[in-house]
């Protein structure tokens, strides 16, 4: 079923909508599957470089309010586990998907970090943060000081869209961590790949259990034939 570019994460469709496990390989699109087996298309996104990586990509400011309702869902389910009492919003992505995971655990507001410095910001609470779509403009994430009252003694819940690399989560987790403050676990929409394990690992291996995504997607090779396949990370 090709998709035009403007469909991508658009629909959450039935389970087994398309095959998870191709024998060609994946094409343009990689079906992530919810954890009641509903699949989200998402496009296939070739890296820089020698086009021989891709990742299946996920945006959520252009996604469909059912999927991300969708995704907002399983976030909240595997937050209640931990009965957070303060979930903390990462920018930019990561802040629909907070909203949407406080609200349906009954919260009253949630708590969103920055990336746009403002006056009465201190440098003390700030850390510098890159991403895997963005490596070469790397921003700093900023906690407002104002919020403290909210978070310090409170079990906190961070969320956030995509965890790849993992240095977006270790900037979070060091700027938390500035403020005494250690997360009660870490829910974002999608799990890409696994090398983000390794480096939440080298700062404090115990986060690894407490981390989940609504959706995984695995870091894709290219064969020989031309398709896409999960590659070893």
């Amino acid at each position: 079923m090709p998709l035009a570019p403007h469909q991508f994460w658009q629909t959450v469709y039935p389970a087994d909508t398309f095959d998870a496990a191709p024998a060609d390989g994946f094409h343009d699109l990689y079906p992530a599957s919810l954890p009641d087996g509903r699949q989200i298309a998402l496009p296939v996104r070739v890296l820089p470089g020698d086009g021989s990586q891709a990742v299946a990509s996920m945006i959520v400011n252009q996604a469909s309010f059912a999927v991300e309702d969708a995704l907002s869902d399983a976030m909240a389910a595997h937050a209640r586990v931990y009965a957070p009492e303060v979930v903390i919003g990462v920018p930019t992505l990561g802040l629909p998907l907070a909203n949407g995971v406080a609200r349906r655990l009954g919260h009253d507001r949630m708590v969103a970090l920055g990336t746009s410095r403002k006056f009465w910001y201190s440098e003390d609470l700030s850390e510098p943060m890159s991403s895997i779509t963005s490596p070469e403009h790397a921003k700093r994430l900023y906690l407002d000081p104002r919020m403290l009252p909210l978070l310090e003694g409170r079990r906190v819940l961070v969320v956030d869209d995509v965890i790849s690399s993992g240095t977006s989560m270790l900037a979070v987790l060091k700027l938390l961590a500035k403020a005494n403050i250690r997360p009660v676990a870490a829910i974002f929409a999608m799990l890409q790949g696994d090398v983000w394990r390794r480096a939440i690992t080298e700062l404090d291996a115990s986060y690894i259990a407490h981390i989940h995504g609504a959706i995984t997607s695995p870091r894709l090779s290219r064969s020989s034939g031309g398709g896409w396949f999960p590659k070893q990370d």
